[in-house]
């Protein structure tokens, strides 16, 4: 048997063994953030400061909240698969992660998290003020600890109290331009909390099999198919209606609530033919849960860019 030397043991390297360039180590460590959610976080940042400024916001201010907020996300994000890294393996949707494909080292992604925690926290704090830096903190604790630790592998309703880390971009954004909290950021916080278990669990239903194998105890799993898609009718009225709300909390012109509006029937349209496949004695792939998942995405992208372009209009 060969025995390997301390660095060669430790390594990351890639499944077949063959060494990799520095790029490949690059790319893997930024593959460990999840970009494609980032991307969805920052969609609510942005809008949420036009709204704060009452128009365009300062462009510096922004940028800083812009490029620390992902910074903080990514930290978030690479330490969830930090933890996350047993049942990562056991889950098609998330076997080529690279921690489950040992590109990267279990320790290299721990120091490689925090590392970005504390440059997201330092930086918000320095070019926006304590209070931004604080929810950023908290956000990245929360989504850690409570979620990735506490609830995701023990209850059915983990998404559901754990989203609350992805609903802190909007108060972070905020809190970035005004040093405060008000109204109109808990209302679209409310948004982004109704908006994700029904988002997350069609995309579960999809991936019923995984979870399970994985023993994560996400609602399809556990439930039937009509408690979920009753749960995801009852939790997008909610957000709906929260969605209206901004527009007396925030004064908002007659655009925003007519986009809202239109963009909410068309969302409570697809979840209750969710609802009416379920009834017609369909299951299963032929639910299409993955039709409902993919507008939500379009829904919240184009409600939060509604809650960008009123302030301007106005």
């Amino acid at each position: 048997m060969t025995v390997l030397t301390n660095r060669q043991a430790t390594a990351p390297s890639t499944e077949s063994g063959a060494p990799r360039t520095f790029g490949m180590v690059v790319k893997a460590y930024v593959a460990l953030t999840k970009p494609r959610i980032i991307e969805l976080l920052l969609i609510t940042t942005l809008p949420v400061m036009f709204l704060a400024a009452g128009g365009l916001p300062p462009l510096w201010k922004s940028i800083a909240v812009m490029v620390f907020g992902t910074l903080s996300a990514g930290s978030a994000n690479a330490l969830n698969c930090y933890v996350d890294r047993d049942i990562d393996q056991k889950m098609r949707r998330t076997r080529r992660r690279p921690l489950a494909r040992h590109q990267v080292s279990p320790r290299g992604a721990l120091v490689f998290g925090i590392v970005l925690g504390i440059l997201s926290t330092v930086g918000l704090w320095v070019t926006t003020n304590w209070l931004a830096a604080v929810l950023s903190t908290a956000a990245i604790l929360f989504y850690v600890i409570v979620y990735s630790m506490i609830l995701k592998r023990r209850t059915a309703q983990n998404i559901v109290w754990g989203g609350i880390a992805g609903c802190m971009p909007v108060m972070i954004g905020w809190a970035g331009i005004t040093e405060r909290l008000d109204w109109a950021p808990l209302v679209l916080f409310g948004v982004v909390f109704f908006w994700t278990p029904p988002h997350t669990w069609t995309l579960a239903m999809r991936y019923k099999e995984d979870y399970a194998a994985a023993k994560v105890p996400m609602l399809p799993v556990v439930a039937t198919e009509r408690r979920v898609i009753l749960e995801s009718v009852a939790y997008t009225w909610a957000t709906v209606l929260c969605s209206l709300a901004l527009w007396p909390v925030a004064h908002t012109t007659l655009f925003y609530p007519v986009v809202a509006v239109v963009l909410g029937v068309v969302c409570l349209w697809e979840v209750h033919r969710l609802l009416a496949r379920l009834n017609a004695g369909r299951s299963g792939v032929d639910l299409r849960p993955m039709r409902f998942f993919h507008w939500s995405n379009a829904y919240l992208a184009l409600l939060f860019l509604a809650v960008a372009i009123d302030p301007l209009l106005a």
